[in-house]
């Protein structure tokens, strides 16, 4: 996979957020992820986004981070919060979300972040399990979803 730092609103990762919130509604039998993003959350030095490419050119995985600091919604000072990390169905189970991971940690470290962040939900258990197998512990909630009970935050530090 060739992974390719990019705008949230280059068309493929438009492709891949359709297809993630597609799942989410499935998953959890709403409309999806309704937290406000902007590509602009995404611009270096305060983020990264980024777009994973097969070995034939199409669009198979992304992932992204943004700068996080609004303790009125259990965000602490230095975060670095995970969106959109997705995998299409046919390329999973290849190792694609790890290597987008790892390369969302190290962009963070690099811009001083001092913790990676994220929400998911009890319906999601595979990135659950890739998230504590990564180093990331369950910690108090944060962000849009810290009220709805499926929803699961954790952290990680940088």
């Amino acid at each position: 996979m060739r992974i390719v730092p990019t705008r949230y609103d280059h068309p493929d990762a438009v492709k891949l957020d359709a297809m993630v919130q597609e799942e989410y509604a499935v998953r959890y039998g709403d409309e999806g992820d309704v937290t406000y993003l902007a590509p602009h959350m995404f611009d270096p030095p305060r983020g990264l986004y980024l777009l994973g490419y097969d070995t034939d050119g199409s669009p198979v995985a992304t992932g992204g981070w943004r700068t996080q600091e609004e303790v009125d919604e259990g965000y602490a000072r230095g975060d670095a919060e995970i969106k959109r990390m997705f995998v299409v169905r046919e390329a999973r189970g290849r190792g694609l979300a790890r290597r987008i991971l790892a390369e969302l940690e190290d962009s963070a470290r690099q811009a001083g972040r001092r913790r990676m962040v994220l929400e998911t939900g009890l319906a999601q258990p595979e990135a659950i399990e890739l998230y504590r197998s990564s180093g990331y512990e369950e910690t108090e909630k944060f962000g849009y979803y810290r009220f709805h009970g499926e929803s699961r935050c954790f952290g990680k530090l940088l």
